[in-house]
This record gives C-alpha cells, sequence and structure tokens, in this order.
C-alpha cells in the first residue's frame, strides 16, 4: 500500500519581511505592531545583494512576501522567488514633502527611483513650484546623483530612505519622501498578496496530490515541449526521477516515445518498456489562451479491463434471483428435507449439483440458495446448457473478443460467467452440455479464471456454480458422454428434488398457490381468488383427480393446467352461475382430459420411465451424501432418514 501524500499546511499566519538599510526602517517598526494579529511580521536590516542572500538561504522559514521601497524593492523584484511589494508615495506624500522642503530651502530637487510621476509634473507646472526633478536607478546612481546636486546648488533633497540619507551626509537638508500612510498602505498590500500567495500554494499543491495519486500517467508541457509537471506513475513507467524531468524537453528524456504521441489533440497508441498504452493530448489553456499541452497514459490492459467491467455492470441488472425458500410450497417431509439443504448449503461457497425430474423446480431452487447466501446483491446468472448450438452456447458462456470469429460484435462480449462475478452461475441441464465444452467449464471450476474466445489473456472470476440435471450422470460418465472429472467437481453438495407424485399431500396446496399468482396476472380473478385459502376453496373438489394422476411434467406440468383452469375461471359469469365459485370435475375434464381419464398404456408406460429415472436420481443423491460425509453410512442414514438395508437396495438399485 502506497503511503499518502501529505498536503501542504501553510502555517496559521503569513510570513512577511519589510526590508531597508535606511530611516525607513524606523516607520517599519512603528507600523509593525498594528499587524501582529494578522501576519508574521520580520524587521531585516538588509538591502540589495545582501538581502537576496538572506532570502534564499531561509529556507521552510523564507517569507511569503517581501516588503521593501524604492531601488532596493526594484532590485529584490528581479532577483528573488517571492513576490516582493514596492512602497509607492502617493501624491499626497509628494506634495506634503515639498511644502515642507520650502520652508527649509530656496531650492528643492525632487529625487525618485525612475522618472517621476507625470502627474507630479503637471502639479509643480501648474504652482510655478521652483523644483528640480532628478532620478536613479541603482545605489551608485544615487549616491552621484546626491553629491551632482549639490554642487548645483540645491539646498534640499526630497526623495526616498536611501537619498534622503545620502543628502544628510552630504550636509543637504533631507525631507522623507514616505509617510506613515504610504508606508501602511504597503503592509496592507503585502497582506493581501501573502494571503493570495498561500491560498494559491494550497491550490497547486492539492491539485499536485491529486495528480500523484492517479492511476494515469501524466505531464503537461509548455509550448516549447519542456516539462512542466510529472506525477510519479509516469515517472516509473518511463523510468525517471521526475523531480530531474521538469525543464527538460518530454522526447529528450524519454526519446522512446518519438513519432507515438498525438500531433494534434485525441487519442494515439504508443508502447513503453513493452506495455501498451492509450495516450490522450489535450491543451493546457491559461488566460484563455493555449500555454501548452497535457498528456495523459492509460495502460491499454487497464482500459480493456474497465470496458469489460462496464459491460458486464450494465448486464447485471438483467440477471438476478426472483424466487426466495418461502416460494418453495410443501409440506412433506421430502420438501422439508430439500428446504433445510438449501439453508444449510446457502453458507457455503461449494459447488451444487440439483437432482430432479423435468419441472420439479430446480431453478427455484438455485434461486433460494442464492438469495440466502452473502452473494444475494450480486447477479444470479442462468443459462440452459441444452438450449443453444454448441458453438452459440462457448459465445454465450466464454465471452469473445472483437473480431474472434464472422459477426463478432464489435468491442467484443462478457460472457455470463463473467457477468456472474461475485454472483451465483446456474448450469440448468448441465447433462446436454457438449463434450468439447465440459474441459473449459472443468478449468473454470478449479482454477477460477475464464479465457474469451480469441483471447489468450485469463481473467479471474469469483462465481459460486449450481448445476442441475434430470439426467442420471452416472450413465452418462459410464457411457463417456459426460466427464467423470468435470462430474466429481460438480458433485461435491447434492439436493435430490421429489417428483410431484411422490408427494400428493402438497398438490390441493400447491395448485392453490399456483392459481392465486395466476388471477394476480387476471384481474377478472382477483375478486374471487383474493389469496390462497379462496383459492384452495376453488380447487377443493380436485382433490382425487389431482392425486391420481401421475404428474410427468410435475410442476411445470400443474402449472400448466392451472393456467387452463383460470383461462375458464375468468369466461364464467359469477353473477349468473352459482356454480362459478368451485371448479367442478366437470370443467377440469373440459381443460385437461387426461388428468381425469388417463390413457392407461401410456400412464404405465411413463411411469416405468419415471421409476428408472427416481432409482438413478436417488442413486446419485445417495452417493452425494457419501461424499459429503466422507463414506460414513451410519451418518447418511441418519442424514436421508433411511435404514442401512434401503441405503444398500437403492444404491443398487440405480446402477
Amino acid at each position: 500500500m502506497s503511503t499518502p501524500l501529505p498536503l501542504y499546511e501553510p502555517p496559521q499566519r503569513p510570513r512577511i519581511w519589510a526590508l531597508s538599510i535606511s530611516r525607513l526602517r524606523e516607520l517599519f517598526f512603528d507600523i509593525a505592531g498594528e499587524y501582529v494579529e494578522r501576519a508574521d511580521f520580520r524587521i531585516v536590516s538588509h538591502a540589495f545583494e545582501d538581502a537576496v542572500r538572506e532570502i534564499e538561504s531561509a529556507g521552510a522559514e523564507r517569507p511569503d512576501v517581501v516588503l521593501a521601497g524604492g531601488s532596493n524593492g526594484a532590485y529584490l523584484k528581479t532577483r528573488v522567488s517571492v513576490p516582493v511589494v514596492r512602497i509607492s508615495p502617493t501624491g499626497y506624500d509628494v506634495m506634503h514633502a515639498l511644502a515642507r522642503a520650502r520652508r527649509e530651502g530656496a531650492r528643492v530637487a525632487l529625487v525618485t527611483h525612475g522618472d517621476a510621476p507625470d502627474e507630479v509634473r503637471r502639479f509643480v507646472a501648474a504652482y510655478a513650484l521652483d523644483v528640480t526633478f532628478a532620478s536613479y536607478h541603482s545605489a551608485q546612481d544615487a549616491e552621484s546623483l546626491v553629491l551632482d546636486l549639490r554642487d548645483r546648488g540645491i539646498d534640499v533633497v526630497v526623495g526616498p530612505g536611501l537619498v534622503a540619507d545620502l543628502a544628510a551626509s552630504a550636509g543637504m537638508g533631507a525631507m522623507f519622501l514616505y509617510s506613515r500612510a504610504s508606508v501602511r498602505a504597503g503592509f496592507d498590500t503585502a497582506l493581501e498578496v501573502a494571503q493570495a500567495t498561500r491560498r494559491e500554494t494550497v491550490r497547486r499543491q492539492r491539485l499536485d496530490t491529486l495528480l500523484q495519486h492517479l492511476r494515469d500517467g501524466v505531464v503537461a508541457l509548455d509550448a516549447q515541449g519542456r516539462v512542466e509537471l510529472m506525477n510519479r506513475r509516469l515517472a516509473s513507467v518511463l523510468g525517471i526521477d521526475p523531480a530531474k524531468a521538469v525543464g527538460r524537453a518530454l522526447l529528450e528524456i524519454a526519446p522512446d516515445l518519438a513519432g507515438s504521441l498525438p500531433d494534434t489533440d485525441g487519442d494515439s497508441f504508443c508502447t513503453v518498456r513493452g506495455a501498451s498504452y492509450v495516450v490522450h493530448r489535450g491543451p493546457l489553456a491559461s488566460n484563455n489562451a493555449t500555454a501548452g499541452t497535457v498528456l495523459t497514459f492509460q495502460e491499454s490492459r487497464a482500459v480493456e479491463r474497465l470496458d469489460r467491467t462496464l459491460r458486464a455492470r450494465q448486464r447485471v441488472q438483467q440477471f438476478s434471483a426472483r424466487y426466495r425458500i418461502d416460494d418453495i410450497v410443501g409440506s412433506a417431509d421430502s420438501i422439508e428435507r430439500v428446504r433445510a439443504l438449501v439453508r444449510r448449503y446457502a453458507k457455503s461457497d461449494a459447488t451444487v449439483l440439483i437432482l430432479g425430474e423435468s419441472g420439479t423446480g430446480k431453478e427455484m431452487v438455485a434461486q433460494s440458495m442464492h438469495q440466502l447466501s452473502t452473494r444475494r446483491d450480486f447477479a444470479f446468472v442462468a443459462i440452459n446448457c441444452g438450449a443453444f448450438p454448441e458453438a452459440l452456447l462457448e459465445s454465450e458462456l466464454f465471452g469473445y473478443e472483437e473480431g474472434a470469429f464472422t459477426g463478432a460484435r464489435k468491442g467484443g462480449k462478457a460472457g455470463l460467467i463473467e457477468v456472474a462475478h461475485r454472483g451465483t452461475l446456474f448450469l440448468d441441464e448441465i447433462g446436454e452440455m457438449p463434450l468439447s465444452l465440459q474441459s473449459r467449464l472443468l478449468r473454470v471450476l478449479q482454477e477460477r479464471e475464464v479465457v474469451r474466445l480469441g483471447s489468450t489473456e485469463p481473467m479471474r472470476v469469483d462465481i459460486r456454480v449450481v448445476a442441475a440435471t434430470h439426467r442420471a450422470l452416472t450413465d452418462s460418465v459410464a457411457a463417456g458422454s459426460f466427464r467423470a472429472d468435470l462430474y466429481y467437481r460438480l458433485n461435491i453438495l447434492g439436493i435430490a428434488l421429489p417428483a410431484l407424485r411422490e408427494r400428493p399431500n402438497d398438490l390441493l396446496p400447491l395448485a392453490a398457490e399456483l392459481l392465486r399468482q395466476a388471477a394476480v396476472r387476471e384481474p377478472r380473478l382477483a375478486a374471487r381468488v383474493p389469496d390462497a385459502e379462496a383459492a384452495a376453496r376453488v380447487l377443493s373438489a380436485l382433490g382425487p383427480s389431482l392425486r391420481r394422476y401421475a404428474w410427468p411434467g410435475n410442476v411445470r406440468e400443474l402449472q400448466n393446467v392451472i393456467e387452463r383452469i383460470a383461462v375458464e375461471l375468468a369466461e364464467v359469469d359469477a353473477d349468473a352461475d352459482a356454480d362459478a365459485g368451485v371448479v367442478t370435475r366437470e370443467m377440469l375434464r373440459a381443460v385437461a382430459p387426461e388428468i381425469v381419464e388417463p390413457i392407461v398404456r401410456t400412464t404405465k408406460a411413463a411411469a416405468q420411465t419415471l421409476r428408472e429415472r427416481s432409482r438413478h436420481v436417488e442413486a446419485d443423491q445417495i452417493r452425494a451424501a457419501l461424499a459429503a460425509h466422507d463414506g460414513d453410512r451410519d451418518a447418511v442414514c441418519a442424514a436421508l432418514g433411511i435404514s442401512k438395508t434401503t441405503l444398500w437396495r437403492k444404491l443398487n438399485a440405480g446402477r
């Protein structure tokens, strides 16, 4: 885990240094006390080159802003890396200083750093004042200028601290140009600049922290292609020190990128140290003008993985479990045992094999197990392995890359195994899966990874597999149509569902629940069949007929019969027919004659087939229980509620 980068934490108060070696220092001392609550002021007795050395050697204690006057401020402005605020005299300062100077001498000179402001010249001309204007650009200029003014007979010199001190040393009258108001204004400006600088520093530090935490590589270039900023991710990819990259041309420090970067705003691909990257180029704007370029480097494999994840998430909404354990209707001991196993197996991630005849509710049991598991918030993906041609089943299960075969979707497609990531994959009719795909499924179960068609990159998946079949898989293994290793991988936990004819007392309650569900979908029945109790009254006369029938199609067949009854009931006018509230044997004969008058020959043949299937299913269930209890037959007999004799007989009957 990477150590988080600390955010910039500025001091509680901004640091401001006031620098002067002249009489300006006295005003600094007088005024600094007014700002002690808002800033950390330090008055430094240095100027020019000495002041530069003092500032640059301060390290972490360096000032946020420097305050200086005249030539000292101009000198520092071009030589230090911190903002410099120059104290500027106001028009009132100049007029007041000139008025005082006229009282002390007849000939007055106004000396400024740089040319005197035009408004001051206009003021002097308007009042016909005898004032000599002079300017200097450095300390040496100021010294020679003051001596020249003395030789020219000037009595009083008005100027900044350096000039005033030089004039006094030369025996002339000296009038300090700055007032308390102008120095106070300089302090206020310095404080505002310091606060703005601190805010900008915090903003830049936060931005830098954000860039350093990005998973993509980022570099900002100036208009000449030189690096202004590079995050650690890209520096690591290029194998360089990001601090040493600043100020150098990107193609100089990474010559392998030559010819790979996009020439205009947009995307391109490049290879760095054997890895492929998607490079995006965008403008780096400053003051509404393009001042450089921003390049982002995103590893192509990460883009592909993200694309797969997004597609899988978009499909998750289509795959959800609708049934819960309370939807399994019945009070027979065999059904109670199924519910108990569902609750127990839901706590495990082991693969489950559900055995049962067609129509016994294998998917309902699988969905109920998913709803009780820790995977309930993720996808429940069901696929009927016997409903697809072999080629289509392979692409549906494992997915494919773009161009894997003729007609492949652009961008490829995530398989159902990927979609089931962190959820449950239900493989219905697993016994119908083609032998060629069984080995690929076995690898998924063993390694928990899947490879798309046309790809060589395995993808990790976290899935719980539930399989179901109506076949006796042991016979398929013996016949060579089902892999023995896949069978043992699937048959870790087993659930055998009883046929509907084996629990006759559940027929009427189950039929009543199915009629209630049909009434919900049919508004004309809603008033007559508001709940399962009312549905049971409507079907009460059908109990003997329902129990006599063998139900080869199990619950699915019963549901079909109840749907026919619901359609007939909806057409009956309950107000005109007093018997409309109860389904009669005649109505049942009309909608399902096979129930009332079954064909003996067909029923006998079906019963024989079903008995054979039942024996195989029971034998598979017993073998699964033996595997679950490590071959302990006493434990298996106790779990299944049978004797050892029955156990031996059923095992041999299923061979």
